[in-house]
């Protein structure tokens, strides 16, 4: 049940209750006026304790991002209900000049507390509009960050379900201090907790192979699978044509800005909201994917690029090896483009995405989509997968036919933004087969 605003009537409360929550509402607006005079934000230990932290030079940021339950507690108003997600952010200055965060990093289009306390204009009275305008500036990031001062306060984004990518810039004279930050929604069941999968990412276990020579990284790459595999290994599916080098704070945030969704678990709600989704043909960004297995285990994590209907979508699975490039994490991974859906008995649903059977076609957006990511450092293709002519095409699990050139692209991400005239190819195959290979070609 939503919180509702401070001394907003409801049906069949008393007068006197009424009085009450007004002069409660009056105090903490009291309490909150003053907050904003001090530079701070109220103390909620819930998210400060998950909060993720980043240090840079002198700085040091810190970000949670708020459920819609904590959201309605802290602002007295169901912003969920609006579109609303409040992203908490926190930042110490240990350096020597003011530093000023800029709320379109966070989200182009954020919303000034003025306009998301008017959203609620409609259900409440003008001095409560007031009260709520003052409370909602309260709890707004303040600028600048002196030198040796920490604040922390809210920015007004908007809502995501799944995982946001916090994007923090601290400009100063001269300096800027840039932060790209994986945060996971509380209250979403993502695919991706069931493996612990980012914690295992940024704790490595043993035993790991960290390659430092290309040669030896590309050779062990070709020597993986062709294919992700049924639960106990006896059928191929999909092909691995994918890999993924990267970090938490590199990898990751490079997908999210390119409009990539973590998918979520396959439990009953999920289910219900993807076939309402099907019906009704409108997006589902979180929808569930099926599990494919590599490594023993179902994929570690799943994200898509919907599109303007849940029967359109990119989607690809990744699995966190045992290897490392130049200390980096490597994930194997499998893209492909869903294309519509269709009936099945290899489902046990009855159900399945149709893909395309141009898998090549996926990877290759993918590889021009991550160009523009700011975060790509290098690129470039090995074999691997194993060639299928159009005219001969292998199945996947579904019996989906597909086709490819036999190549798994190689994506290596780096937290430091890069210009497309900077990114890198590995010198496996000529940069211009990177976009371009036919099927069956080889370097």
């Amino acid at each position: 049940m939503h919180a509702v605003a401070p001394g907003i009537p409801a049906k069949g409360v008393p007068m006197s209750r009424i009085v009450m929550q007004m002069l409660v509402a009056f105090f903490v607006s009291c309490i909150l006026a003053g907050c904003a005079a001090t530079r701070s934000t109220v103390s909620v230990p819930g998210y400060q304790n998950r909060a993720v932290t980043r240090t840079e030079g002198g700085i040091e940021v810190s970000t949670a991002v708020l459920s819609p339950e904590e959201s309605a507690a802290i602002y007295g108003v169901p912003l969920a209900d609006r579109n609303i997600q409040p992203v908490w952010i926190e930042v110490e200055n240990r350096e020597d000049r003011n530093y000023f965060l800029l709320s379109p990093g966070l989200d182009p289009n954020f919303f000034p507390a003025s306009e998301a306390a008017e959203a609620f204009a409609g259900v409440v009275s003008p001095d409560q509009r007031a009260g709520l305008d003052r409370q909602f500036r309260a709890l707004a990031f303040h600028n600048p960050v002196q030198p040796g001062e920490k604040v922390a306060g809210f920015v007004l984004t908007n809502l995501n379900e799944g995982a946001r990518l916090v994007q923090i810039d601290l400009v100063a004279k001269q300096r800027a201090r840039t932060f790209s930050i994986f945060v996971a929604v509380p209250g979403f069941e993502a695919d991706y907790k069931r493996s612990q999968v980012f914690k295992r990412a940024a704790e490595p276990q043993a035993p790991t192979v960290n390659y430092t020579d290309d040669a030896n990284f590309r050779a062990a790459l070709e020597a993986l699978p062709c294919c992700a595999t049924s639960e106990d290994g006896s059928k191929n599916g999909d092909p691995l044509n994918l890999v993924i080098v990267g970090n938490l704070d590199d990898a990751f945030p490079a997908l999210v800005r390119r409009g990539w969704s973590v998918t979520e678990q396959k439990w009953s709600g999920a289910i219900r909201r993807m076939i309402a989704a099907a019906l009704s043909g409108e997006p589902y960004v979180n929808a569930p994917v099926s599990d494919l297995y590599l490594f023993g285990h179902a994929q570690d994590l799943a994200l898509q690029k919907a599109r303007g209907d849940i029967h359109q979508r990119n989607h690809m699975r990744l699995w966190l090896s045992n290897m490392r490039y130049r200390d980096k994490p490597v994930w194997v991974g499998q893209i492909s483009r869903d294309i519509g859906i269709r009936l099945t008995w290899h489902a046990s649903t009855f159900t399945t995405h149709k893909i395309d059977p141009d898998v090549d076609e996926a990877r290759t957006a993918l590889t021009e989509d991550m160009a523009y990511s700011q975060n790509l450092m290098k690129m470039g293709l090995v074999m691997g997968v194993g060639a299928a002519q159009e005219g001969a095409p292998r199945k996947n699990l579904t019996t989906d036919p597909y086709y490819t050139d036999g190549y798994r692209v190689v994506l290596v991400f780096d937290h430091t933004p890069r210009p497309l005239s900077d990114i890198e190819v590995f010198p496996w195959v000529t940069p211009y087969k990177v976009m371009h290979l036919t099927p069956g070609a080889r370097p």
